[in-house]
Protein backbone atom coordinates (compact mmCIF):
# COMPACT_ATOMS: atom_id res chain seq x y z
CA UNK A 1 0.00 0.00 0.00
CA UNK A 2 1.41 3.31 -1.28
CA UNK A 3 1.60 6.52 1.49
CA UNK A 4 -1.34 8.52 -0.38
CA UNK A 5 -3.46 4.78 0.20
CA UNK A 6 -2.41 4.82 4.07
CA UNK A 7 -2.83 8.68 4.13
CA UNK A 8 -6.62 7.96 2.60
CA UNK A 9 -7.52 5.52 5.40
CA UNK A 10 -5.72 8.21 8.76
CA UNK A 11 -7.49 10.70 7.00
CA UNK A 12 -10.99 9.23 7.83
CA UNK A 13 -10.58 10.66 11.68
CA UNK A 14 -9.58 14.32 10.48
CA UNK A 15 -11.52 16.99 10.52
CA UNK A 16 -10.02 19.00 8.02
CA UNK A 17 -7.29 18.17 4.92
CA UNK A 18 -4.87 20.58 3.72
CA UNK A 19 -5.25 21.23 0.04
CA UNK A 20 -3.04 23.52 -1.87
CA UNK A 21 -4.32 26.70 -3.29
CA UNK A 22 -7.00 26.81 -5.91
CA UNK A 23 -7.39 28.53 -9.18
CA UNK A 24 -10.20 30.32 -10.08
CA UNK A 25 -12.17 32.16 -12.82
CA UNK A 26 -14.99 34.50 -12.57
CA UNK A 27 -14.15 35.41 -8.90
CA UNK A 28 -16.56 38.32 -7.03
CA UNK A 29 -15.22 39.60 -3.63
CA UNK A 30 -17.76 39.98 -1.04
CA UNK A 31 -17.60 42.03 1.77
CA UNK A 32 -17.09 40.63 5.48
CA UNK A 33 -19.77 41.97 8.15
CA UNK A 34 -19.17 43.73 10.93
CA UNK A 35 -18.40 41.94 13.87
CA UNK A 36 -19.77 42.34 17.67
CA UNK A 37 -17.30 43.25 19.97
CA UNK A 38 -19.22 41.48 22.54
CA UNK A 39 -18.27 38.09 20.70
CA UNK A 40 -15.06 38.99 19.37
CA UNK A 41 -13.39 36.24 22.88
CA UNK A 42 -15.84 33.83 22.82
CA UNK A 43 -14.64 30.21 21.98
CA UNK A 44 -15.61 27.23 20.36
CA UNK A 45 -17.86 24.80 21.79
CA UNK A 46 -16.00 20.97 21.85
CA UNK A 47 -18.01 19.65 18.89
CA UNK A 48 -19.19 16.22 20.23
CA UNK A 49 -21.68 15.49 17.31
CA UNK A 50 -21.57 13.40 14.87
CA UNK A 51 -20.35 14.54 11.10
CA UNK A 52 -23.12 15.80 9.35
CA UNK A 53 -24.35 13.33 6.48
CA UNK A 54 -25.06 14.16 3.00
CA UNK A 55 -28.74 14.44 1.82
CA UNK A 56 -29.60 12.18 -0.94
CA UNK A 57 -28.48 14.32 -4.15
CA UNK A 58 -24.78 14.63 -2.24
CA UNK A 59 -25.18 17.97 -0.99
CA UNK A 60 -24.25 18.89 2.91
CA UNK A 61 -27.52 20.32 5.03
CA UNK A 62 -27.44 23.55 6.30
CA UNK A 63 -26.88 24.21 9.85
CA UNK A 64 -29.11 26.19 12.54
CA UNK A 65 -27.88 29.65 13.12
CA UNK A 66 -29.28 33.21 13.65
CA UNK A 67 -29.05 35.52 9.93
CA UNK A 68 -26.68 37.81 10.19
CA UNK A 69 -28.27 39.42 6.97
CA UNK A 70 -31.04 38.49 4.93
CA UNK A 71 -30.41 37.84 0.85
CA UNK A 72 -31.54 39.78 -1.84
CA UNK A 73 -34.38 38.04 -3.52
CA UNK A 74 -33.46 35.80 -6.36
CA UNK A 75 -30.39 35.15 -4.34
CA UNK A 76 -29.23 33.20 -1.11
CA UNK A 77 -26.15 33.71 0.94
CA UNK A 78 -23.54 31.46 3.22
CA UNK A 79 -22.77 32.03 6.78
CA UNK A 80 -19.82 30.37 9.20
CA UNK A 81 -16.99 30.30 11.98
CA UNK A 82 -13.46 29.66 11.59
CA UNK A 83 -11.93 29.10 14.53
CA UNK A 84 -7.70 28.47 15.96
CA UNK A 85 -7.79 26.23 19.05
CA UNK A 86 -11.07 27.17 19.82
CA UNK A 87 -10.31 31.20 19.44
CA UNK A 88 -12.22 32.96 16.68
CA UNK A 89 -9.66 33.10 13.63
CA UNK A 90 -10.17 36.99 11.78
CA UNK A 91 -9.30 37.63 8.67
CA UNK A 92 -9.21 34.48 7.16
CA UNK A 93 -10.29 34.10 3.41
CA UNK A 94 -13.06 31.61 2.70
CA UNK A 95 -14.00 31.25 -1.20
CA UNK A 96 -17.13 29.41 -2.20
CA UNK A 97 -16.56 27.68 -6.03
CA UNK A 98 -19.50 27.19 -8.25
CA UNK A 99 -17.36 24.19 -9.05
CA UNK A 100 -14.01 22.52 -7.57
CA UNK A 101 -11.31 20.04 -8.86
CA UNK A 102 -9.65 18.73 -5.56
CA UNK A 103 -6.58 16.81 -7.52
CA UNK A 104 -6.90 18.91 -10.67
CA UNK A 105 -7.47 22.57 -10.99
CA UNK A 106 -9.15 23.86 -7.72
CA UNK A 107 -11.87 26.56 -7.65
CA UNK A 108 -13.99 26.98 -11.07
CA UNK A 109 -16.69 29.05 -12.52
CA UNK A 110 -18.33 31.85 -10.34
CA UNK A 111 -16.26 32.59 -7.32
CA UNK A 112 -17.29 34.36 -3.87
CA UNK A 113 -14.96 35.60 -2.13
CA UNK A 114 -14.69 36.84 1.70
CA UNK A 115 -12.69 36.75 4.65
CA UNK A 116 -14.15 36.05 8.77
CA UNK A 117 -14.46 39.13 10.68
CA UNK A 118 -12.99 39.67 14.68
CA UNK A 119 -15.37 37.38 15.64
CA UNK A 120 -14.02 34.92 13.39
CA UNK A 121 -17.36 35.08 11.42
CA UNK A 122 -17.81 34.99 7.72
CA UNK A 123 -20.68 36.11 5.10
CA UNK A 124 -20.99 35.59 1.67
CA UNK A 125 -23.72 37.67 0.66
CA UNK A 126 -26.63 37.47 -2.99
CA UNK A 127 -24.54 34.30 -4.49
CA UNK A 128 -27.02 32.45 -7.21
CA UNK A 129 -29.23 29.66 -6.02
CA UNK A 130 -27.38 26.59 -7.22
CA UNK A 131 -25.38 23.83 -5.46
CA UNK A 132 -21.94 24.83 -5.02
CA UNK A 133 -19.05 22.15 -4.94
CA UNK A 134 -16.48 23.44 -2.97
CA UNK A 135 -16.23 26.03 0.34
CA UNK A 136 -12.83 26.60 1.20
CA UNK A 137 -10.88 28.41 4.10
CA UNK A 138 -7.53 29.35 3.56
CA UNK A 139 -4.85 28.54 6.27
CA UNK A 140 -3.91 32.09 7.47
CA UNK A 141 -1.09 33.18 5.05
CA UNK A 142 0.12 30.15 3.73
CA UNK A 143 -0.71 28.68 0.04
CA UNK A 144 -3.27 25.66 1.99
CA UNK A 145 -6.68 25.55 2.24
CA UNK A 146 -9.03 23.15 4.04
CA UNK A 147 -12.68 22.07 3.42
CA UNK A 148 -15.60 23.23 5.18
CA UNK A 149 -17.15 19.77 5.50
CA UNK A 150 -17.34 18.98 9.24
CA UNK A 151 -15.68 15.60 9.66
CA UNK A 152 -16.03 14.78 6.11
CA UNK A 153 -12.67 14.16 4.13
CA UNK A 154 -13.12 15.29 0.59
CA UNK A 155 -14.86 18.72 -0.22
CA UNK A 156 -18.70 18.60 -0.41
CA UNK A 157 -21.40 20.13 -2.31
CA UNK A 158 -23.20 23.06 -1.37
CA UNK A 159 -27.42 23.63 -1.86
CA UNK A 160 -27.72 27.06 -1.77
CA UNK A 161 -31.40 28.13 -2.04
CA UNK A 162 -33.74 31.30 -3.10
CA UNK A 163 -34.32 33.98 0.23
CA UNK A 164 -32.36 31.68 2.43
CA UNK A 165 -29.03 31.40 4.12
CA UNK A 166 -27.06 28.30 4.21
CA UNK A 167 -25.28 27.87 7.58
CA UNK A 168 -21.72 26.06 7.34
CA UNK A 169 -19.78 23.80 9.60
CA UNK A 170 -17.63 25.44 11.41
CA UNK A 171 -14.05 25.26 10.23
CA UNK A 172 -11.21 24.63 12.86
CA UNK A 173 -7.76 25.54 11.24
CA UNK A 174 -4.64 23.83 11.88
CA UNK A 175 -1.03 24.95 11.43
CA UNK A 176 2.02 22.78 9.62
CA UNK A 177 4.44 24.08 12.15
CA UNK A 178 5.44 21.65 14.31
CA UNK A 179 8.69 20.80 14.34
CA UNK A 180 9.62 16.92 13.95
CA UNK A 181 13.27 16.09 15.08
CA UNK A 182 13.90 12.47 14.54
CA UNK A 183 13.67 10.82 12.12
CA UNK A 184 15.67 13.59 9.91
CA UNK A 185 14.40 13.88 6.58
CA UNK A 186 16.89 12.38 4.13
CA UNK A 187 18.34 10.04 7.00
CA UNK A 188 19.13 6.40 7.02
CA UNK A 189 18.29 3.89 9.94
CA UNK A 190 18.43 0.75 11.12
CA UNK A 191 15.33 -1.77 11.32
CA UNK A 192 15.29 -1.19 14.80
CA UNK A 193 15.43 1.57 17.75
CA UNK A 194 13.75 3.80 15.50
CA UNK A 195 12.49 6.67 18.12
CA UNK A 196 10.22 9.22 16.44
CA UNK A 197 10.71 12.57 18.89
CA UNK A 198 9.24 16.09 18.11
CA UNK A 199 9.32 19.52 19.78
CA UNK A 200 6.61 20.84 22.47
CA UNK A 201 3.76 22.52 20.31
CA UNK A 202 1.82 25.27 22.42
CA UNK A 203 -1.18 24.41 24.28
CA UNK A 204 -0.88 20.63 23.00
CA UNK A 205 -2.47 18.18 25.41
CA UNK A 206 -1.09 15.15 23.04
CA UNK A 207 -0.08 14.01 19.69
CA UNK A 208 -0.80 11.54 17.20
CA UNK A 209 2.29 10.23 15.04
CA UNK A 210 1.89 8.04 11.90
CA UNK A 211 4.30 6.77 9.56
CA UNK A 212 3.54 5.73 6.23
CA UNK A 213 5.15 2.83 3.70
CA UNK A 214 6.23 3.50 0.00
CA UNK A 215 5.17 0.13 -0.82
CA UNK A 216 6.91 0.55 -4.24
CA UNK A 217 10.09 0.70 -2.25
CA UNK A 218 9.46 -2.89 -0.41
CA UNK A 219 8.54 -1.16 2.64
CA UNK A 220 5.66 -2.67 4.80
CA UNK A 221 2.64 -0.52 6.20
CA UNK A 222 2.66 -1.28 10.13
CA UNK A 223 -0.42 0.12 11.23
CA UNK A 224 0.11 0.43 14.58
CA UNK A 225 2.18 3.50 14.11
CA UNK A 226 -1.15 5.23 12.10
CA UNK A 227 -2.44 7.94 14.43
CA UNK A 228 -0.67 6.32 16.88
CA UNK A 229 -1.62 8.82 20.38
CA UNK A 230 1.11 9.59 22.68
CA UNK A 231 1.57 12.28 25.43
CA UNK A 232 4.91 12.73 25.48
CA UNK A 233 7.56 14.14 22.76
CA UNK A 234 8.45 11.07 21.97
CA UNK A 235 7.89 7.41 20.56
CA UNK A 236 10.14 4.23 20.64
CA UNK A 237 8.75 2.03 18.04
CA UNK A 238 8.61 -1.71 19.58
CA UNK A 239 9.12 -3.58 16.36
CA UNK A 240 11.38 -2.95 13.32
CA UNK A 241 10.39 -1.66 10.17
CA UNK A 242 11.32 -3.77 6.90
CA UNK A 243 13.48 -2.00 4.63
CA UNK A 244 12.51 0.14 2.30
CA UNK A 245 11.58 4.03 1.84
CA UNK A 246 8.50 5.96 4.62
CA UNK A 247 7.07 9.06 5.46
CA UNK A 248 6.48 10.60 8.60
CA UNK A 249 4.31 12.93 10.36
CA UNK A 250 3.35 14.43 13.76
CA UNK A 251 0.08 16.14 14.87
CA UNK A 252 -0.67 18.36 18.44
CA UNK A 253 -4.25 17.88 19.74
CA UNK A 254 -5.32 20.46 22.57
CA UNK A 255 -7.15 19.13 25.57
CA UNK A 256 -10.85 19.15 23.40
CA UNK A 257 -9.34 16.97 20.79
CA UNK A 258 -9.03 19.98 18.28
CA UNK A 259 -6.08 19.49 16.24
CA UNK A 260 -3.49 22.40 16.55
CA UNK A 261 -0.67 21.18 14.05
CA UNK A 262 1.18 18.98 12.19
CA UNK A 263 4.73 18.67 10.82
CA UNK A 264 5.80 19.17 7.64
CA UNK A 265 3.95 15.77 4.98
CA UNK A 266 7.05 15.43 3.09
CA UNK A 267 9.43 13.94 5.72
CA UNK A 268 10.59 11.05 4.44
CA UNK A 269 13.87 8.25 5.53
CA UNK A 270 14.91 5.36 4.71
CA UNK A 271 15.14 1.85 6.64
CA UNK A 272 18.37 0.01 5.66
CA UNK A 273 19.47 -3.41 6.33
CA UNK A 274 17.60 -6.48 7.53
CA UNK A 275 14.80 -6.70 9.51
CA UNK A 276 14.62 -10.43 10.11
CA UNK A 277 18.46 -10.43 10.95
CA UNK A 278 17.89 -7.28 13.55
CA UNK A 279 15.10 -8.51 15.31
CA UNK A 280 16.90 -11.86 16.36
CA UNK A 281 19.78 -10.40 17.37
Amino acid sequence: MSFKDQAVVACILLFVVFMPGCKSSGEVSTTPTTANADTGTATAKKNTAPPAKSNADGTLPSGTGVEKEKPAPGTGNVQGKVFYNEKPAANIEVKLCETFSQYVSGCGGETFITKTDSAGEYLIKNVPPRIYEGLTVKVFDTKYYVFATSGIVQNAKYKIEDGKTFFAPDTHLFKQDLKLLSPKAGSKTAPSNIEVKWDAYPDAAYYKFSIYADSASGAKPEYDYINKRVDGLSYALDKPLSPGSYRCTVMAYNGNDIKLAESAGDITFTVTGDAAKDTAK
